[in-house]
């Protein structure tokens, strides 16, 4: 990503996805929605699976590399060291680089991921022309970005994020990059009420919790991951009006 955090909040930031990525419901229940999707992208190549290079543009701590594993020959990269440590220790392969400028060849790879990345970038269009670029053609990219500027809360400020989209507005940036978008989706519909009640209140009372992923819901993140998880199944044929984040599928067609 292009503009990196401040680094002793960068260091915090990452070493707390690292943490809570494989358990924390939020975590949980995307990487459930986004290996569906997966499942349906992979079964439209013809090579096998070992044959498949797969990129995630902005790996973080590297949870979704090796969800992308199952896929194909997954690697990552981002601009940050310490995501990139913690990426190196668990033995996936990733590279050091921005968004707007890919360290790859044109056209050498099948899939190309942005797994909330996309919203982290002053050029948007332009990080979405590098994975345009990097994509081979007939490939397809999945990315995943939150959605509705008015559900802006601590999170989006920790994580230096830019924008939150409508689906109109990452689809014409989409487009603009070269990209045919061949599905756009709000997810996360389950939880949209709760997660805006809970930011409307934190912006009521100037409540600040050191990180939306340290809100304590132990008891119920099991049952929290679930149900996050379970729009998978509504989301093969359905595609949510409304929702916390968007979900594309795009295709490089020319």
């Amino acid at each position: 990503m292009s503009t990196a955090l401040p680094q002793e909040m960068q260091q915090h930031t990452y070493a707390i996805m690292n943490r809570v990525e494989d358990s924390h419901w939020w975590f949980v229940g995307r990487r459930a929605i986004l290996e569906s999707f997966m499942q349906r992208i992979v079964s439209g190549i013809p090579q096998p699976a070992a044959e498949i290079r797969i990129l995630d543009v902005g790996c973080g701590t590297g949870a979704n590399l090796e969800m992308l594993a199952k896929f194909g020959a997954s690697e990552g990269v981002d601009v940050s060291d310490d995501a990139l440590e913690f990426c190196r220790a668990k033995g996936l392969k990733v590279h050091k680089g921005l968004a707007e400028e890919l360290p790859f060849a044109d056209e050498s790879f099948e899939v190309v991921t942005a797994l909330d990345v996309v919203e982290h970038l002053d050029d948007d269009v332009a990080g979405l022309r590098e994975m345009f670029r990097v994509l081979k053609k007939g490939g397809k990219s999945l990315i995943f970005v939150p959605a509705f500027m008015w559900l802006w809360g601590v999170q989006d400020d920790i994580s230096n994020h830019r924008i939150r989209y409508t689906r109109k507005q990452i689809v014409e940036r989409l487009e603009k990059a070269g990209f045919t978008v061949e599905r756009a989706t709000y997810a996360n519909w389950t939880f949209f009420a709760p997660i805006l009640a809970g930011r409307t209140i934190m912006k009521l009372t100037g409540l600040k919790p050191e990180s939306e992923n340290n809100v304590n819901v132990s008891a119920l993140n099991g049952f929290f991951g679930k149900i996050f998880s379970s729009e998978k199944f509504w989301l093969k044929n359905f595609d949510f009006p409304f929702g916390v984040s968007i979900v594309i599928v795009a295709g490089k067609n020319k």
